[in-house]
């Protein structure tokens, strides 16, 4: 995020430097990349006022002028500018001045006058494009002052690496209500340079749709666009935008197209609320719908690029076609032109997941798109309307005639919990309960309560200040990390279990570590593959496009790479990931050790020049080491390879974890033979997992080292539907068979199947038991409803009489 120091300080007034602001940031809120200082470029060039001007006696189109430069001589300067003018203030760059274009101005004579230094123009301040004449200042500054002092140039452009939690920081707003309260100033959330009022226009307001006198606005897919504000302004001039609106943009790289949309992306950076504005005239019946798209539309956008809109798209049309991407970008046709005279302003609340979709499905990213994916102040859409409408009339005229409010503010979030003895707990140190008061509210939070538990309402803003432990965190970093105790204090050790392939992966690490070999950490891809080795379809390097099935592939690699260098003496190792190729299925991904030896055992000394070179007994030596520490506790033998100078490692007689065997690689002749080991710690992905809910049962004796596979998933957002079920079930079918019928039978909405009562005795026949599953059924986007939970209870039990003979219990 590129923020203006400048612009800052309209929102929040303090004498802090860019870089002190920077560094504040980056203590306490976020992460400051690089500063760059505007206008440096600028500091060497002073005020100056012509006191005398005259034609050039040896030139018809030059002026000979005498220049006050604030030195207290009277300088001559030879001038080709037709508008200099006796009496007039001129920046002025003295003899020495390096301009912006490298060239270095030097006393010389032109034409048989002298002239020391130049009165210089816009275009060549690198200030814009006018060079048909010097830039006039209108000032009262003293010949001498310096033209930063003058034209306010002097501006520092901050660089912010601004994460995916903090959205509320992508505008100047978001990081100066941070400096707020951070230094303790006082926040202006309207910036004074936006001098036109607010209308005060009441809005007309509307769940789905509302009609206007001016437009319409009718909303048909709410879960995109919870809310829609448009506003009309008629009699508008478009032109160019005034010269403090142009400044502000160009202080973050933006550039001024005209004032209407330079008062949109002024919005944009300086308030985080993407905002557009139509044509009024060029929409169809001046009516906006927010709908999905149809078979067939497309949409020339601004960038001038005939899109096609895959059907249900969610854009923003008129009454006939498409005129908007939601929450992406403005279509050609409706887009604000010189004769431009009325315009609806769109503010509107998009959903984060449905824009990325329209991103996606358009393959185009814009400021936009960024800010509505990671989320904008839903709770300030008409506040802002009005305030762009109000900045549009104040550079371009025109008049608020009418506001259109279709759909609702966004429901007040439950207060957050504070216990200031938990946040003395998790900090180490005590923080009084008005500085904690202080700092939330600092950040736009409401804070009410007692001492003993304080009730905090996070603002609208703010979507990552959920739990008690985001507001503690809030004010351990406004209190300043370094005024947090160093010291170490007790702490209680976490109750998971490491994985067993990490502790097998860092026994191993261990003994081949002791053992003298060095780590390596490549990637896992291979330019060695075939038709049915795994290909990456977006390679990272188009000679390795292949994932790899031997750890030792790579390592070879590694071992030629050295071996181009003269480096013949080699110990590496590596554990990491192969996939192994399977007809018809995903490949089966494995976590391996690999290690490589090659030239000399020992170092060279005066008492053996020559050391011997790695056998295939030190490989086989390594391999007995790292499967001992792989699996321990367990028998490893070495066996022979009949007919090849190859061992098998074996566990427990009769599981097969690895091979030792020498490394084919291209090695010149005066490198030795390269010996590898390779053993198998376990799976990592396979498809004989028990499917997902499926009731936990002893697993079935596999291959040694495999582990069962770990799959993580996002927590679910809706809520779950659950109802239990009896089966009468005989004595001689296992519980097992019959919950794999379930989870069958069950579908992709079966989440859990629980097993929770066996019964035997009176009602139950002989022969016969009474088992009871708990099932737990979610859709991951919306209720299920009774209907269709009833539904599924049906088919279950005519699936499970049908296929086992099994009858649900009379109750």
């Amino acid at each position: 995020m590129i923020v203006s120091h400048e612009w800052i300080r309209q929102f929040v007034t303090h004498e802090l430097s860019a870089q002190d602001v920077g560094e504040a940031l980056s203590r306490h809120c976020v992460t400051l990349d690089s500063i760059e200082t505007l206008g440096a470029h600028l500091s060497a060039f002073v005020v100056a006022q012509v006191v005398e001007a005259g034609r050039h006696p040896n030139s018809d189109h030059l002026w000979v002028t005498k220049v006050d430069d604030g030195s207290g001589t009277l300088l001559d300067v030879v001038c080709g500018a037709p508008n200099v003018v006796a009496g007039l203030k001129y920046p002025f760059a003295r003899t020495g001045t390096i301009m912006p274009g490298g060239l270095k101005i030097e006393k010389r004579k032109i034409r048989g006058e002298t002239s020391n230094g130049m009165l210089c123009s816009a275009r060549e301040l690198g200030l814009g494009d006018e060079h048909n004449g010097i830039l006039t200042l209108d000032t009262e500054a003293a010949p001498g002052t310096p033209l930063l002092d003058v034209l306010a140039l002097a501006d520092a452009r901050l660089d912010l690496d601004v994460l995916p939690n903090r959205p509320d920081l992508l505008s100047h707003l978001g990081v100066a209500r941070e400096v707020s309260a951070i230094v303790g100033a006082p926040l202006r959330p309207v910036p004074a340079e936006l001098s036109a009022p607010l209308s005060s226009l009441a809005a007309k307001t509307g769940p789905s749709a509302v009609q206007g006198e001016h437009a319409a606005v009718r909303v048909e897919d709410e879960g995109a666009c919870p809310r829609y504000v448009a506003v009309i302004i008629k009699g508008v001039s478009v032109g160019p935008s005034p010269a403090w609106l142009t400044q502000r943009l160009e202080a973050i790289g933006a550039r001024s197209i005209s004032n209407i949309v330079d008062a949109t992306n002024y919005v944009l950076h300086g308030f985080g609320q993407p905002v557009h504005a139509f044509d009024l005239a060029t929409l169809a019946e001046r009516r906006i719908v927010v709908r999905a798209t149809r078979a067939e539309e497309r949409i020339v956008t601004l960038d001038g690029v005939d899109r096609p809109l895959a059907v249900d798209t969610v854009c923003i049309c008129d009454a006939t076609s498409p005129v908007a991407l939601a929450g992406v970008m403005g279509g050609q046709r409706s887009e604000v032109t010189a004769s431009t005279t009325d315009i609806l302003l769109e503010v509107a609340v998009f959903e984060p997941r449905f824009v990325r979709a329209v991103r996606k499905a358009v393959g185009l990213s814009t400021d936009a798109s960024y800010r509505y994916e990671r989320g904008i102040d839903a709770g300030n859409t008409q506040h802002v309307a009005r305030l762009a409408a109000a900045l549009i009339t104040q550079v371009a005229g025109g008049e608020v005639v009418e506001v259109l409010d279709v759909g609702a503010a966004p429901v007040a979030r439950a207060a957050v919990s504070l216990r200031p003895a938990r946040l003395a707990r998790l900090l180490g140190m005590a923080v009084p309960v008005t500085e904690i008061t202080r700092h939330l509210e600092a950040l736009g939070c409401t804070v009410s309560g007692d001492g003993d538990a304080l009730a905090v309402q996070p603002p609208t803003w703010r979507h990552d200040l959920l739990l008690e432990v985001d507001l503690i965190e809030e004010v351990a970093r406004l209190v300043g990390f370094d005024a947090l105790p160093d010291e170490l204090r007790p702490f209680r050790p976490g109750s998971a279990p490491d994985h067993p392939l990490h502790l097998a992966s860092r026994r191993v690490r261990d003994v081949l570590v002791s053992a003298g070999l060095a780590e390596a950490r490549p990637m896992p891809f291979t330019a060695t593959g075939n038709e049915a080795s795994p290909r990456v379809r977006n390679p990272l390097a188009e000679d390795e496009p292949f994932l790899r099935a031997s750890v030792l592939d790579t390592l070879a690699r590694r071992a030629e790479y050295n071996l181009s260098r003269m480096q013949g003496n080699l110990r590496l190792f590596e554990i990491g990931n192969v996939f192994l190729p399977r007809p018809a299925r995903l490949p089966l991904e494995e976590l391996r050790v690999g290690a490589l030896l090659m030239g000399t055992r020992r170092p060279a000394h005066f008492t053996e020049p020559t050391p011997p070179a790695f056998d295939a007994w030190d490989a086989k030596a390594l391999a007995e080491s790292a499967a001992r520490a792989a699996f321990p506790g367990r028998a490893v033998r070495m066996v022979a390879v009949e007919g090849t100078p190859a061992w098998q490692v074996e566990v427990d007689g009769r599981g097969i974890v690895g091979m030792v065997h020498a490394v084919p690689l291209d090695r010149p002749a005066w490198a030795t033979e390269a010996w590898g080991v390779e053993l198998t710690l376990g799976v990592l992905s396979s498809d004989d997992v028990a499917p997902p809910g499926a009731h936990a049962h002893a697993p079935a004796e596999r291959e040694v080292g495999a582990t069962h596979a770990v799959r993580a998933s996002a927590l679910p957002t809706t809520p779950a539907a659950e109802f239990d079920v009896a089966l009468l079930v005989p004595d001689t079918l296992a519980a097992a068979a019959v919950e794999h019928a379930i989870v069958s039978a069950g579908g992709e909405l079966l989440e859990q199947v629980q097993l929770f009562d066996e019964f035997r005795g009176a009602g139950i026949p002989a022969g016969m038991r009474s088992l009871a599953w708990r099932l737990t059924w979610r859709h991951p986007e919306r209720t299920l409803r009774d209907k269709e939970i009833e539904g599924r209870r049906a088919r279950l039990l005519e699936l499970l009489e049908k296929d086992l003979g099994i009858r649900p219990r009379a109750t």
